[in-house]
C-alpha cells in the first residue's frame, strides 16, 4: 500500500501539488486524469521521489520513503515507471537493454537476466526484435519494449507517465493493448494518460486532479457517468466554459458580446450555434431581465461540449422568485423559444440568486 499524506511540491513560479493526501491499495490500477498542469506527472515523479516533495510524508507499506534515511534506490527496484520518452540505450541492443537492470542491480546471472528478457518480449509481442537496435523500432515498439525493461525488474508497483503521449495514433492501441494485459496481474499500477475510454476501461479507480491535489477519486463508472465534483464533470464531458457577471444596469454589453465571440472562435463553436447563443443573451438578458430588475444581479454560464457539439446557458438572477418565461416580453420570449431547444425555469433557495433558467441549444 501507498500513502500519501499532505504532499506538496513547488517550483519558483508554480505549485502543481498542494495538499495530496490519498491512499493506494495493493492491486490498484488507478488512471490519472486531468487538465494539462495540474500535477499528474509530479504526483508521479514524487511518489518515486524522482521529484523531492517540497513537504509531506509517503509511505511505501510500512516504510515512509521521504525520510532522509530511506535508501530510496531500493524502494525503485521494487516500483517501476515508464516515462513518455523511452529512455532506451541506442547503443545497445533490445535484449541488451531489458537485461542490464536486472544484472546490475538484482545481480542476475546474464543467463537468467536473458531467460527473463525474452520471456518478457514474448509478453509484449516483440522476441523478434531481441537483436535489434532502438532506432529500428516504431515509436510503439520502443514503447513495448521500454515496459518489458521495467517488468524486469519485477516491481510491485508501475507508474505510466502518459505511455502513448508521445507515439502515431496509429501505434497507440498496441501499447495500450501491453497496460491492458498488465492490470490482470494484480500489480499496483498508477497510469497518467489523456485518453479518456482506456482509462475507463483499465481502471478500477480513477483521481481527477485539479486544484493542486486529488479532486475527485471514485470508481471509473462514478468519475465518468455521475461526477460528484463541477470540475470534474466539465472535464469528463469535455466542457469549455465561459461565466459573465452583471452587477448594473449600466455593464458593458458591447464587451461582454465581443468576450462571446471569442469563446465561440476559441472552441471552433459552428457559426449557427454561435448566433443562437449571442441571440439567447441578448434577449434573456439585454432585453427582458436587466430591464426588469431594479438592482441587477445576474451571472450567466455558457457551457460548449465538445463531444456532442452541444451547449447550455444558465442564467441566475436576482429579486423576487419570478419566471422570466411566464411574464417576459412576448418577442423576446418567442425569439428565445426559436432558439432555444429547451428552456425551463427553477425558484432556488438562494438570497443572492433566487431565480435559474437554464436553456440548451442544438446545432
Amino acid at each position: 500500500m501507498i500513502r500519501i499524506e499532505h504532499l506538496r511540491k513547488e517550483y519558483p513560479n508554480v505549485t502543481p501539488l498542494k495538499d495530496v493526501n490519498v491512499e493506494i491499495r495493493d492491486g490498484d490500477v488507478i488512471s490519472v486524469i486531468g487538465p494539462s498542469g495540474t500535477g499528474k506527472s509530479t504526483l508521479l515523479r514524487c511518489i518515486n521521489l524522482l521529484e523531492r516533495p517540497t513537504s509531506g510524508k509517503i509511505w511505501v507499506d510500512d516504510l515512509e520513503i521521504t525520510d532522509p534515511k530511506c535508501d530510496i534506490n531500493k524502494v525503485r527496484q521494487k516500483m517501476g515507471m515508464v516515462f513518455q520518452s523511452f529512455n532506451l540505450f541506442g547503443h545497445r541492443t533490445v535484449i541488451e537493454n531489458i537485461m542490464l537492470a536486472p544484472m546490475d542491480l538484482l545481480r542476475k546471472s546474464k543467463q537468467e537476466a536473458y531467460d527473463t528478457g525474452m520471456r518478457l518480449l514474448r509478453t509484449v509481442g516483440l522476441a523478434e526484435k531481441a537483436l535489434n537496435y532502438p532506432d529500428e523500432l516504431s515509436g510503439g515498439q520502443k514503447q513495448r519494449i521500454a515496459i518489458a525493461r521495467t517488468l524486469a525488474m519485477d516491481p510491485d508497483v508501475i507508474l505510466f507517465d502518459e505511455p502513448t503521449s508521445a507515439l502515431d495514433p496509429t501505434m497507440v492501441g498496441e501499447v495500450q493493448a501491453v497496460i491492458r494485459d498488465l492490470s490482470k496481474t494484480g500489480k499496483t499500477m498508477l497510469i497518467v494518460t489523456h485518453e479518456m475510454a482506456f482509462a475507463r476501461a483499465i481502471s478500477n479507480r480513477v483521481f481527477y486532479m485539479d486544484e493542486g491535489g486529488v479532486y475527485e477519486d471514485g470508481a471509473p463508472e462514478q468519475v465518468f457517468d455521475h461526477p460528484l465534483r463541477e470540475n470534474t464533470r466539465r472535464f469528463v464531458r469535455r466542457l469549455k466554459v465561459l461565466e459573465l457577471n452583471i452587477e448594473s444596469r449600466d455593464y458593458d454589453f458591447l464587451g461582454m458580446a465581443g468576450e462571446i465571440d471569442q469563446y465561440c472562435n476559441k472552441n471552433q463553436i459552428a457559426p449557427k450555434l454561435a448566433s443562437r447563443i449571442h441571440l439567447a443573451f441578448e434577449e434573456l438578458v439585454q432585453q427582458m431581465l436587466v430591464p426588469a430588475l431594479e438592482s441587477p444581479r445576474i451571472q450567466a454560464v455558457i457551457e460548449y461540449s465538445e463531444a456532442d457539439e452541444r451547449a447550455t446557458m444558465t442564467v441566475r438572477y436576482n429579486g423576487e422568485p419570478r419566471d422570466i418565461t411566464a411574464e417576459g416580453d412576448e418577442l423576446s420570449l418567442t425569439l428565445l423559444r426559436g432558439v432555444a431547444a429547451d428552456m425551463r425555469y427553477s425558484a432556488l433557495d438562494d438570497a443572492a440568486y433566487p431565480n435559474q433558467l437554464d436553456l440548451t441549444f442544438s446545432g
